[in-house]
C-alpha cells in the first residue's frame, strides 16, 4: 500500500524543456529517468521525483511502433522521405505511426502511476484532459473520440498519444500541434486510422496563434496542477508490482 498522501505529496515534479531535439537523444533521456523512477519504486521507495520532458524534435521523425502490420501505413517512399528530411525511427512505444518535427511540442511526461493513482486507462484520459484543458485557453475546443485515443477538434486529430509502462512508471507520452508542417503527415496513415485528417493550433487560429513556448508554459501548469491533484488523492487499492 502507499502509505498515505503525505508520503506521495513530497514528490517532487522536475520540469525539463530539451529544446529541439533528434528523437533519438531524447529516447535516451527518457530511458535514463524511467529507469531511476523503477529502481526507486522496486526498492519499496515511493520516488521523489517524477519527469516532465517537453521538446520538439528536429530533424523531423516518423516513429513506428512494433504493432504487426504498422509498416503498410508508411506510405512514403525512401526518395519522398529525402526529399522532405523526414527519418523514420522504430520506437517501443504503444500506438501505430505518428510524425514529429518542428512545431509540434512533444511531452513526455515520466510518471508513477502507482503514486498517482492510476492504471493505465486512466492515465490515457488524464493525459486528454490536460491537453483539452491547454486547448481551451485559446477557445479550442478538444474532445475525445471513443476507441480512438487522443484529442480531435471537429473530427480531426489534434494531438497523438502513446505510452509504454514499466513497473506502472510511463514513458512516451503525447504530440500537439501547434505550428506543425501538417504536409508531412501525408507521408503516413497517422495512427493507423484510415480517412482521419490531422489539424493544428496554427490551422485553427490562424494568425492568432500562439508560440510553442507559450503553449509549453500553459501545458506545463496543467501537468502540475493534474499531478498534485492526483497526488493529493487518497490511494485506492493495493501498488500494483
Amino acid at each position: 500500500m502507499v502509505e498515505g498522501s503525505e508520503a506521495a505529496s513530497s514528490v517532487d515534479l522536475v520540469v525539463r524543456d530539451l529544446g529541439r531535439l533528434p528523437y533519438a537523444e531524447a529516447l535516451a533521456v527518457q530511458r535514463e529517468l524511467q529507469r531511476a523512477v523503477v529502481e526507486a519504486r522496486a526498492a519499496g521507495c515511493v520516488p521523489q521525483a517524477m519527469y516532465l520532458l517537453l521538446v520538439e524534435h528536429d530533424p523531423p521523425v516518423i516513429t513506428i511502433s512494433r504493432r504487426r502490420g504498422v509498416l503498410t501505413h508508411l506510405v512514403a517512399t525512401d526518395a519522398q522521405l529525402a526529399a522532405a528530411g523526414v527519418e523514420v525511427a522504430q520506437t517501443d512505444r504503444g500506438g501505430d505511426i505518428t510524425y514529429h518535427g518542428p512545431g509540434q511540442l512533444v511531452v513526455y511526461p515520466i510518471l508513477d502511476l502507482n503514486a498517482l493513482g492510476l492504471r493505465l486507462h486512466g492515465y490515457m484520459r488524464f493525459l486528454e484532459k490536460i491537453v483539452i484543458d491547454t486547448l481551451a485557453q485559446w477557445g479550442i475546443q478538444g474532445s475525445r473520440i471513443e476507441a480512438a485515443t487522443g484529442v480531435w477538434v471537429n473530427g480531426s486529430k489534434i494531438c497523438a498519444m502513446g505510452v509504454r509502462l514499466s513497473r506502472w512508471v510511463s514513458m512516451h507520452g503525447l504530440a500537439l500541434n501547434v505550428t506543425t508542417n501538417l504536409e508531412h503527415f501525408d507521408l503516413i496513415v497517422p495512427c493507423g486510422l484510415t480517412g482521419r485528417t490531422v489539424t493544428s493550433m496554427q490551422r485553427e487560429l490562424g494568425t492568432s496563434c500562439p508560440a510553442v513556448a507559450d503553449v509549453r508554459e500553459v501545458i506545463v501548469g496543467r501537468f502540475r496542477a493534474a499531478v498534485a491533484g492526483a497526488l493529493a488523492t487518497p490511494p485506492r487499492g493495493r501498488v500494483l508490482p
